[in-house]
């Protein structure tokens, strides 16, 4: 699960904030912006406000949360930024807003002027559904549910589609030879665009001195042009870096081109790539790329939940997919990446969900669902059968139908103490266990009697972790009546380092006699009385 804290924006927010946020982003030269959205879609945004990029109204940091009333309650669902900052964000109606750096059109109003708060672009869009969004560093586009793209702002190297190096004061249909095409999905290099359609062809125009296009030569292009490389291949997600980019197919086959200089390709080398080229071939199937055209970093998740991470990374240059602990792409962008933005908008799971292992745990002892309960002391402990049998084969034995055992509602425990049973069953259901070392003695014994090796090693780490020079004879005998090798070499050799000390103990002379004498001869054969 993606933990928002990550991103050093978000660590000044407390646990409550941070529960309502189901959407957010951060963005910024210095990923010193951020903007989310709350379970009830209300708009919040703060930080260094450069540009008027937090919609505010004014020109004013904030390290505070505010919130843009103009949004509220509007379900966001695709939200993008480019480098000035400007900021596109479309609705779930299909309505797209703008504001933040306009210097080159690129909000879309038709004028030059800062965007200090969000404005509906309307022009050649009034009659459009728009899905999603996507900024380049000074120019914008957008696509409708109906497949087609728009785009509009700097223009300088044909980023626009237009046919020229005019800047476009307003969204305009990017047409040529995707006039026909229905395209599903749009991204943006810093000056470069990308389109795939529904058949899996790539297209791309722009900027592309380093290859970004994938063209096969460094050429700008003017209108757009089909990646004819992938020809044969049905490209399904395509990211751009500042000027590189991945393209993954619908059979898990991921390709680069473009710019290399930090190894962001992921080729072991730092040459561009005019063509595309295939990367992680040894790899298992992938299932999803990243990059944002504001840094030089790549990620990929594999069909297993590998994520991997090249390019530029921290400032090192990682010119091969290196494996990393994360869970999902976007930790590699929050703790990796330069600056640490995010490379999408980010969704969060809901509060109210709960993992196999969190509902199991919430269950521990609950008698509203419980269909037996364990008296031990006198005191009832609720819990379930299945449970009970799928984890512990001493249950799974207990609770066949010729055992009287399986057709109890109250099961009468005698041999184990309330605190060491209750604990044995909430192990059963979390696999964690808390009880001091001399209760963990207890639970030692229920442990080594219904074969439960697991809960036996955590006993004796937590017997471990709280031995002193009171307790150490009395844990020695327990690892040895228990049968517990690791545990009792553990106790002995505490026993000869404080020898002296645990002698005097009223535990060392309540020990069994001949537990006594094979003390004295195993310290003897150590040395423990020399002199």
């Amino acid at each position: 699960m993606v933990d928002v804290a990550k991103w050093p924006i978000f660590s000044l927010m407390g646990p409550q904030e941070l529960a309502v946020i189901r959407k957010a982003c951060v963005f910024g030269t210095s990923a010193n912006e951020a903007i989310y959205i709350t379970s009830d879609d209300e708009v919040y945004v703060f930080g260094l406000n450069c540009s008027n990029c937090l919609g505010t109204g004014d020109s004013q940091s904030t390290i505070v949360p505010k919130k843009l009333d103009f949004l509220s309650g509007r379900k966001v669902v695709s939200l993008s930024y480019g480098s000035g900052p400007h900021i596109l964000l479309a609705t779930e109606d299909g309505e797209l807003f703008a504001w933040g750096h306009n210097g080159y059109s690129q909000l879309g109003n038709g004028t030059t002027n800062q965007g200090a708060a969000p404005v509906l672009v309307s022009s050649n869009l009034l009659d459009k559904k728009v899905t999603e969004v996507a900024c380049g560093s000074h120019h914008s586009m957008a696509l409708t549910d109906s497949g087609e793209v728009y785009a509009w702002g700097y223009n300088n190297c044909g980023q626009v589609g237009s046919g020229s190096t005019a800047n476009q004061p307003t969204p305009r249909r990017v047409s040529s030879c995707l006039q026909n095409k229905v395209a599903v999905s749009i991204i943006c290099g810093q000056t470069s665009s990308l389109a795939v359609v529904d058949n899996g062809e790539v297209y791309g125009w722009g900027y592309n001195g380093n290859g970004q296009l994938g063209l096969g030569n460094n050429g700008n292009q003017l209108t757009p042009c089909r990646v004819l490389a992938l020809q044969g291949l049905c490209v399904q997600q395509i990211v751009s870096g500042y000027a590189h980019t991945l393209a993954l197919t619908d059979e898990g086959l991921l390709y680069a081109w473009g710019a290399n200089t930090y190894g962001q390709l992921g080729t072991g080398n730092k040459n561009n790539q005019l063509s595309p080229v295939q990367i992680m071939t040894e790899k298992e199937r992938i299932v999803e790329i990243a990059a944002c055209h504001s840094t030089h970093t790549s990620a990929a998740k594999t069909q297993s939940g590998q994520v991997y991470m090249w390019g530029q990374c921290r400032g090192q240059s990682i010119v091969l997919p290196h494996l990393t602990h994360f869970t999902c792409t976007d930790d590699v962008f929050a703790c990796f990446a330069t600056p640490s933005v995010m490379w999408r908008l980010l969704y969060m799971e809901h509060d109210d969900f709960l993992t196999v292992a969190q509902a199991l745990k919430k269950e521990f002892d609950n008698p509203e669902t419980a269909d037996l309960r364990f008296c031990v002391d006198g005191k009832y402990i609720y819990v379930h059968k299945a449970v009970l049998k799928i984890r512990c084969e001493h249950f799974r034995s207990m609770f066949q139908s010729h055992w009287n055992e399986d057709m109890k509602e109250v099961i009468e425990i005698d041999q184990f103490s309330y605190p060491v049973y209750r604990s044995f069953l909430e192990f059963l259901y979390t696999d964690n266990v808390e009880l001091p070392p001399e209760d963990a003695i207890g639970l030692l014994d229920l442990a080594t009697s219904y074969c439960e090796n697991r809960l036996k090693r955590l006993c004796q780490h937590i017997i471990k972790r709280g031995i002193t020079v009171e307790n150490a004879f009395s844990l020695l005998s327990a690892a040895v009546r228990y049968d517990a090798e690791d545990l009792e070499e553990f106790c002995f050799k505490f026993c000869i380092n404080h020898l002296t000390e645990v002698t005097q103990t009223a535990a060392f002379w309540q020990i069994d006699g001949n537990l006594l004498k094979d003390f004295i001869c195993r310290a003897s054969r150590c040395g423990a009385f020399k002199n």
